[in-house]
């Protein structure tokens, strides 16, 4: 029913005015118990009774679980009554609608059991004297094959369950129904149940599904109801069937290897012994164990060997299909195995062959041999260490088929990176901060592919996902390089669970994950894959940097080569890069740091060896006093004071820190040397005495002197001091340190050699 029209419009019925059939206080009463405390979605059912000759379709709704509950659910109950349909809800809440299945239900504040069969009054009695009254107790309309009435039974829990409590609440309810001989059906949280108050017609028989007793102060916690369960002893004579009913489903073994007779001769009938076979083999295609030919074929030997008689081949595959449906949309797209047979037997070489093989070396996709044809590459770093710059970096590079830093690649590569880490904007905003040549983003613009942060698990829903982007990425030709990063955050570690601390999940995930997905993309694509590393000190990294790779040790001997970026002093900015081939000869590691938003390789010469920490105090204070004195020439001038070298040592002697005369000069000489200082011999048209000093007044860039005058500012208003602007006339030579004319005194040309400026 999409429409409330549809029943809400219709004129009364008999059954409807004052007396009707339709219990509105009982379904009131129902849904308090059932769904009082619960948020969210009520999944109604609507079925037709077998036995009336009706072949209505089910009719299903969602309501709020709210105050407006018990109106709706009342209306939609005189609608069914008309129609002819019994109305039945699943006692949990949903999300959304359309959500129907168990593992949809997100809450239940209910425990309930169906006694449906045998002495219904001793199975009550024996659950109440272990287990106290019960909140409801409802007639649901049929009889037993003794004549007596079914009952559900509901105890109301102080609060609705949710997550692990809900899988209880369902456990709980499976072990009622063993103890006391109930409907087994309830351990599946999606069971639906009929509503008291509504109308039970199967056979023909016409009944009011009606409340038997009501305590609606009764409320159990779940803790303890569930303790009670558990002490609850079996209902005399239950134990035997109990135990008959754990033995009729046999084991996959006994299902795969014995015959099935018709009519259930065996305690197990063909259907189900054909729908578990079946649903086996769909699950060994499903994980790619079989390919879809060696799966059918698999599914047709058990019904000519098992079912006796044997299914017809169009029913069979009508049956295989369904449940192939139904297992995708439960558990994601399949991880389907390539067409191709497997080797027939392990390819082996003598010595004499390969060393007579002389024919030329595949081509290094990043090179030198840093990642080659169906190889994997593991980068490391600790976080925040600039690991994923680094690597964009590279993969910007590779896909272009340019040089970084010492890494080649021969042309450019289709990489697909997927990234787990950097949301959209945020990954945009980082791209586009990378100062990159022109013609290296030209060319990688369509061959690098990068996906934002993704939300899933590399499992076997999320391989042929992934699988399916990347041959969408590139549907012309096969990836050459697939990044993951990082590892931590798409990591499965199979059926039991285990994290990537564990080596039997890190192979599991290396093999059937990602070398599964390469294997559906493209056998001859490398692999990079970025992780994290361990909090360890740094001279233990120094010592074996590819130790700290965090999570097993499996890692270290799956991969081909591997990288290592860490920071040796954190208050400095350079990283080193270690790299480790296992096809090629060792690197030396890199000095690396970004300078203008590029990586770029530092000269090692240049590093300090020993005392490095007085080193860099030295060369802050070196810093400190060359701004000091760049200041203090430019305030000399605002108060209309020109300063020679001379003149300014002996004036700030011992002053702001700079130390004496001495050091005042060596340090404006080294400014002088950089460019940072130049000079101006003849300041006379400028209201400044002559200087018999062979270099002339101290000059530094945007400088301006104060003429003692006054003017008024055009736009505030304001009287402000009259400035002219001092340019140089001369410069020190950065090779021979001479006192060379300026060309162009509007032009400011720095020398400085250290910071490489020009």
């Amino acid at each position: 029913m999409s429409a409330w029209g549809d029943f809400n419009d219709a004129p009364s019925l008999p059954w409807e005015e004052e007396g009707s059939a339709i219990n509105h206080g009982a379904i009131a009463t129902f849904l308090e118990v059932v769904f009082g405390y619960c948020d969210g979605l009520i999944p109604i059912r609507g079925f037709v009774d077998q036995g009336q000759g009706l072949e209505t379709r089910p009719h299903n709704i969602w309501i709020p679980a709210d105050a407006a509950a018990a109106e709706l659910l009342g209306t939609y109950a005189n609608w069914a009554a008309r129609e002819g349909t019994a109305v039945y809800v699943i006692p949990g809440t949903v999300a959304e609608q359309g959500q129907a299945r168990a593992e949809h239900v997100r809450q239940m504040q209910a425990v309930v059991v169906d006694l449906d069969t045998g002495d219904v009054e001793a199975k009550l009695a024996h659950l109440i004297q272990h287990l106290g009254p019960p909140t409801l107790v409802v007639q649901s309309g049929g009889r037993t094959a003794e004549g007596a009435a079914k009952l559900h039974a509901w105890w109301r829990l102080t609060e609705p369950a949710e997550g692990q409590d809900l899988i209880r609440l369902c456990a709980l309810r499976g072990e009622m129904a063993d103890k006391v001989g109930g409907d087994p059906h309830f351990r599946s949280a999606h069971q639906p149940i009929r509503v008291p108050g509504t109308l039970y017609r199967k056979g023909g028989a016409e009944r009011v599904v009606s409340i038997r007793q009501h305590h609606a102060e009764r409320e159990v916690d779940l803790a303890e109801f569930a303790e009670a369960v558990a002490a609850m002893p079996f209902l005399p004579g239950q134990e035997r069937h109990h135990s008959l009913a754990q033995g009729e489903r046999p084991s996959l073994d006994a299902i795969l290897t014995t015959p099935v007779r018709e009519g259930a001769q065996d305690g197990w009938t063909r259907f189900q012994g054909a729908s578990a076979a079946i649903g086996h083999f769909i699950r060994q295609v499903h994980e790619g164990r079989l390919n879809r030919d060696q799966g059918w074929e698999a599914i047709c030997g058990y019904n000519a060997a098992c079912l006796r008689p044997a299914w017809p081949l169009d029913r069979l595959k009508a049956e295989a299909d369904a449940l192939w449906a139904l297992h995708v949309d439960r558990n994601g797209p399949p991880l389907l195995r390539a067409d191709g047979a497997a080797p027939a037997s392990v390819p082996a070489h003598t010595l004499g062959a390969l060393l007579d093989d002389t024919s030329p070396m595949p081509d290094d996709l990043i090179g030198p041999r840093v990642l080659t044809p169906g190889g994997m590459l593991v980068l490391g770093g600790a976080p925040k260490v600039g690991k994923s710059d680094f690597l964009i970096s590279l993969l910007v590079h590779a896909a272009a088929g340019a040089p970084f830093l010492r890494f080649t690649a021969a042309r450019p590569l289709r990489v697909f990176y997927l990234q787990a880490e950097i949301q959209y904007h945020y990954l945009r905003e980082r791209l586009q901060q990378l100062r990159l040549d022109r013609d290296v983003v030209a060319r990688a613009r369509d061959t690098l592919v990068v996906t934002p942060k993704l939300r899933m698990l590399l499992d076997e829903q999320g391989v042929p996902l992934v699988a399916a982007a990347i041959r969408q990425a590139f549907p012309d030709a096969p990836p050459d390089v697939i990044c993951i990063d990082p590892i931590r955050n798409l990591f499965d570690g199979g059926p039991g669970g285990e994290g990537e601390n564990d080596n039997a999940a890190m192979l599991f995930f290396l093999q059937s994950r990602v070398e599964a997905l390469r294997d559906q993309v493209g056998p001859q694509a490398g692999i990079i894959l970025a992780h994290h590393t361990k909090k360890l000190a740094k001279h233990q990294v120094k010592d074996d940097p590819f130790l700290s790779l965090s999570g097993a040790s499996a890692l270290r001997g799956f991969y081909t080569s591997g990288m290592i970026l860490f920071r040796p002093d954190e208050e400095e900015t350079p990283r080193e890069l270690h790299v480790e081939l296992r096809n090629g000869p060792a690197l030396s590691p890199l000095l690396i740091d970004k300078a203008s938003g590029r990586w770029v390789e530092l000269d090692r010469r240049a590093e300090r060896l020993v005392r490095k920490d007085i080193g860099r105090k030295l060369d802050a204070e070196r810093t400190r006093r060359h701004d000091v004195i760049l200041r203090l020439i430019a305030e000399e001038a605002e108060e209309g004071r020109l300063c020679t070298a001379n003149a300014f040592a002996s004036k700030f002697e011992n002053k702001h820190g700079l130390g004496g005369k001495d050091n005042i000069r060596e340090r404006i000489g080294v400014l002088a040397t950089k460019g940072y200082i130049k000079y101006r011999r003849d300041a006379r048209d400028l209201g400044q005495p002559y200087t018999k000093s062979k270099n002339g007044y101290l000059v530094v860039q945007e400088m301006l002197l104060a003429t003692g005058e006054e003017i008024i500012d055009p736009e505030t208003g304001e009287i402000i001091p009259a400035t002219v602007r001092v340019l140089p006339s001369h410069f020190q030579c950065p090779q021979s340190e001479a006192l060379l004319e300026v060309e162009n005194p509007e032009v400011w040309v720095l020398h400085d050699l250290e910071e490489g400026a020009a």
